[in-house]
């Protein structure tokens, strides 16, 4: 029976990039997002030039349900899945008591609790089979948490500390666990107001597709965590060797908008 590997925010940036590079090699997926049109275009696109069996799932991963009605589908259209890659997910920026609680709270939605549902209703049965791999995509932020992202350095702090004890307990089983931490990237995810901060003028984002290569391999064939990119490794190490409160007051102005 033909496998899948389910991926979702698959529409743009990375998850699209990554949908590209692992239909090159011939590997089949079930693609997720919001954009049903968007997913029908990419669809067309990849079996056209590999081949490969490609379906898409249209669900607002901000909602756990969803996430939940997502694995639901796959098991009745008797898919098999031997590896998701939880790629959705969203960002803010701007002070805690000016941003959006409405937006916060799809925040958390999208970037935990979706994972965490995914995650737990996929791995059972990877588990149960004795293979599988899924891989989350945290952030730099997981690593050096930043003023003015609060909410989302919290998510992403939370994705990688749960792909690392997942990972753990999950030793033996046959099922790999990995983390993702990619830095700045060329997305949609950088805001106009992003764009304005120190951090992207000091730390250039980088284009998804490299973002992507390191991602595919990773999910393929790799353990741990991958941070992308010389200068993230660095940043996120600088925490190892700097106090605490200077470690703070560098990040706050490397988050803060340009004078």
């Amino acid at each position: 029976m033909e496998e899948y590997i389910v991926l979702t925010g698959a529409s743009s940036g990375i998850g699209y990039e990554m949908a590209v590079q692992l239909a090159a090699q011939k590997k089949n997926l079930i693609l997720v997002a919001r954009n049903e049109a968007k997913l029908k275009q990419i669809q067309t696109e990849l079996i056209a030039e590999h081949g490969i069996l490609v379906e898409i799932m249209v669900k607002d991963l901000s909602k756990a349900q969803a996430a939940i009605a997502l694995y639901k589908d796959i098991k009745i259209k008797g898919f098999q899945v031997n590896a998701l890659v939880n790629n959705a997910g969203v960002g803010n920026y701007g002070s805690f008591i000016e941003t959006s609680l409405e937006e916060e709270l799809d925040m958390i939605e999208l970037n935990i609790s979706s994972l965490v549902a995914l995650t737990k209703l996929f791995v059972r049965d990877m588990v149960a089979k004795g293979s599988g791999r899924i891989m989350n995509v945290a952030s730099l932020l997981s690593f050096l948490p930043f003023p003015y992202y609060s909410v989302y350095s919290a998510t992403k702090t939370f994705v990688l500390a749960f792909s690392e004890t997942l990972a753990a307990e999950l030793e033996g089983t046959g099922v790999i666990v990995t983390a993702l931490c990619p830095g700045p990237t060329e997305t949609g995810f950088n805001t106009d107001t992003m764009k304005t901060t120190n951090v992207l003028k000091a730390n250039k984002p980088i284009s998804p597709k490299i973002v992507a290569k390191d991602g595919v391999k990773l999910l393929l064939n790799g353990k741990g965590k991958k941070l992308v990119g010389f200068m993230n490794w660095f940043l996120s190490n600088l925490p190892r060797f700097t106090p605490d409160g200077i470690m703070m007051k560098i990040k706050k102005n490397l988050a803060s908008q340009q004078k």
